[in-house]
């Protein structure tokens, strides 16, 4: 089964659209979103850019109600309201009010949480990475990767609120054995890339990140994957993207 993956989104509506183009064009009925919805550059204070950016996830999801969404840091720190990089303390009551709204327009609130699979397939916004689950997770649902998935979705900032989890991990950046390797590929989002990219078992896809000035940092497509053969494929975004903010 083929599905496309909305990585991190940080304050870009536009790309909301640009993946439903995307699904009617190739035929594909499946999304997963790894979120990140909020907090960009400079838009703390954006409150209308917030209220449209979310707006547009819960269009996405009524018009597309099997989409999968993995909460990010950004997203689960304003129900958790944990301060970090970016956090809006002005914006904190709009986001955990839409984040709620977004809940209630799922067909089954399980499809929001913080680690989802689709057949061979692990989606996370960090990745799922094999020390996290033995430490976190009885030793006898090792093996079998519904239950593990069940029981770290039910965790709360004790657990996830640390580098190792699903939300912060950076495999990009250190030598991390990922949950499962030889058995299951993972999706993850969280740390910016200049291409989708595959490394072990795990693709890189946060391609949509800008720097300071919103210029891209990445190659801005979007990944599509099949599930069960893991082979996938990448389609660019159309739309000009010279400024990605718009107030």
């Amino acid at each position: 089964m083929e599905l496309i993956v909305i990585p991190d989104i940080h304050l870009k509506p536009w790309m909301f659209e640009e993946a439903s183009e995307i699904m009617e064009k190739n035929g594909i009925s499946r999304a997963v979103c790894l979120m990140d919805i909020a907090d960009d550059w400079g838009q703390d204070t954006n409150l209308s850019l917030y209220i449209a950016t979310y707006d547009a996830a819960i269009s996405f999801s009524k018009g597309h109600p099997r989409t999968l969404w993995c909460y990010g840091n950004h997203d689960i720190s304003y129900i958790w309201e944990k301060s970090e990089s970016g956090y809006s303390a002005l914006a904190q009551p709009v986001v955990k009010e839409k984040i709620y709204e977004l809940m209630a327009s799922l067909p089954e609130p399980r499809q929001l949480a913080f680690v989802h699979r689709a057949d061979n397939v692990i989606f996370s916004h960090g990745g799922l990475a094999d020390l996290f689950v033995k430490h976190f997770v009885p030793l006898r649902h090792y093996d079998d990767p519904d239950k593990v998935l069940e029981v770290i979705n039910g965790f709360g900032p004790y657990e996830l609120w640390r580098d190792m989890s699903p939300l912060w991990l950076r495999p990009q950046f250190e030598p991390v054995r990922m949950y499962k390797t030889r058995e299951l590929l993972q999706v993850v989002g969280h740390t910016p890339v200049k291409t989708v990219n595959k490394k072990k078992n795990y693709i890189s896809c946060d391609v949509f990140s800008t720097y300071r000035n919103g210029r891209p940092y990445g190659s801005q497509e979007f990944l599509i994957i099949d599930t069960v053969s893991g082979k996938y494929r990448c389609v660019k975004a159309q739309r000009d993207k010279g400024q990605n903010n718009e107030a």
